[in-house]
């Protein structure tokens, strides 16, 4: 059987936002490939660059592979994986030129190397695999351990150069059956190291897990180029059991269930929740879900039941034009209505909102922030628009796009194509809502403690002591978005 060295191209090291936050997750779609090998008894060493410096320090571990299987396996669960990062690219185009220099055969799956797959192979890479992905690892792990080249040409998804020439499979099928999947390889995983940065930061452990794959709504820019607009589900008995086995091999408190959509499936939810009761399982949860799908058949109710601690929805834009022009098949009533049931069955609703989508003026910009104030959610995640390749809202921006397509970090934000206002103006707003935000809140904790409805805690203390920092922000906030708009 092959020996396989496998990792994964994020770190966080490259990533400053997210290493200040330090809630890091292990790369759960690497550990589903690298489960999926040792399945076929192949001997699977596995890097986690999460923690690492700098890319070199993989060197180490691909010299003692020298002449063997390399593969970068990103995780395609991840939004920060997803958002194609500059960084996270460049270190991955490092890691390949030094394994080709090793003799490495390498086979790289990723959403960036998805959309570039041409890009890729110039730098080195043997095999780009396209899309979902652990079939076609597998399937292409036999035929070059065989020295089958010949079927190389009948595996689907799948990406490479032949002779100069580049070649690219048809689609592969994407799996409907995922109870068939073997559970992550999570042996492979420092689950210590993961367990004492969540601790010393946050208090608590937290895991990653995944339910479902692909997303059937079509908002216009929102990329899914490897799981797609197909939706399928593991079954409730299939997730509870890896759940239960997390718990009592790695004592997790927490779990990020980091599907597209959660819970979809009609019933769903309830057999979760009830699954769950059912085994007397202890823990808490948070999830991304659309605020329509929340409001069916008491699914909030059995959220909570089940131990949901945060939902995060995809508000977007407190404008319904807004909504309607991202196509995202959501009103502003359903986004009221489910934050309103979240907070009565004692579940924190969580906003991502996004600014700069096209057409959107300051009256749709004063209109999101109100809805906020107004609805004051228990966190947000504040963006521009981003546009990725294979969706609408790329097509009609793409002319506008120059040699930098992708931002550097998480936290650039940088407006690449020509919006209502300068990519000044909509930086200063990202900061300009965030006080805005965190000085309602100080006064909602300072409310709620004096009518005896909050109990104090560090969080509360520390928005309400932080109340002036925020106000005084506000006002310099506004004076630079203002001397933004005139330049």
């Amino acid at each position: 059987m092959a020996e396989i060295l496998i990792a994964n191209t994020y770190f966080l090291n490259l990533d400053p936002k997210q290493h200040a936050n330090m809630q890091p997750y292990p790369p759960l779609a690497t550990l589903y490939a690298a489960a999926v090998l040792e399945q076929e008894n192949h001997q699977v060493t596995f890097f986690d660059t999460i923690f690492a410096e700098k890319y070199q320090d993989i060197f180490s571990f691909i010299t003692n592979h020298a002449g063997k299987f390399f593969v970068i396996y990103d995780d395609g669960f991840n939004y920060l994986t997803k958002m194609c990062l500059v960084n996270m690219r460049n270190a991955c185009f490092g890691m390949i030129q030094f394994a080709k220099q090793q003799g490495c055969t390498v086979i790289i799956s990723s959403s960036d190397a998805t959309d570039h797959w041409q890009e890729y192979l110039k730098q080195g890479a043997d095999y780009i695999l396209i899309g979902e992905a652990e079939i076609t690892l597998k399937e292409l792990i036999s035929a070059l351990e065989l020295k089958d080249t010949n079927s190389i040409s009948t595996i689907t998804g799948l990406a490479y150069n032949q002779d100069g020439n580049f070649i690219k499979t048809p689609p592969r099928a994407v799996l409907h059956d995922l109870d068939m999947l073997p559970f992550p390889a999570w042996h492979l995983v420092d689950i210590k190291k993961y367990r004492t940065k969540w601790k010393q930061k946050s208090g608590y452990f937290s895991l990653n897990m995944t339910t479902t794959r692909g997303c059937p709504f079509k908002c216009n820019w929102c990329a899914k180029p490897i799981y797609g607009n197909r939706y399928n589900c593991r079954s409730a008995e299939n997730v509870v059991q890896e759940i239960e086995m997390l718990i009592t091999t790695f004592g997790v408190d927490h779990f990020w269930f980091c599907d597209d959509i959660f819970g979809l499936k009609p019933l769903w939810i309830k057999q979760f929740s009830e699954l769950v009761q059912q085994k007397n399982l202890r823990f808490k949860f948070k999830i991304q879900c659309r605020a329509d799908l929340l409001l069916d058949t008491n699914n909030i109710q059995y959220l909570a039941l089940a131990g949901c601690d945060e939902i995060w929805i995809g508000a977007e834009s407190g404008s319904q034009k807004i909504l309607d022009a991202m196509d995202k098949g959501t009103t502003i009533a359903q986004i009221r209505t489910a934050t309103q049931l979240m907070k009565k069955h004692g579940i924190k609703p969580c906003f991502f909102l996004q600014f700069g989508y096209l057409g959107e003026l300051k009256t749709d910009i004063d209109l999101t922030i109100n809805m906020m104030l107004d609805l004051m959610p228990h966190d947000i995640g504040i963006s521009v628009s981003y546009p990725l390749p294979g969706t609408k809202f790329y097509e009609i921006v793409k002319n506008d796009l120059h040699e930098k397509q992708n931002w550097n970090d998480s936290d650039e934000l940088l407006m690449m194509y020509k919006a209502t206002f300068s990519p000044e103006y909509y930086k200063r707003l990202h900061r300009y809502v965030h006080y805005r935000f965190r000085l309602a809140q100080g006064k909602l904790y300072t409310y709620q403690m004096l009518s005896g409805k909050l109990k104090l805690n560090k969080t509360a203390l520390r928005r309400i002591i932080t109340m002036p920092y925020f106000a005084a922000n506000i006002i310099s906030s506004k004076i630079l978005m203002s001397a933004a708009i005139k330049s």
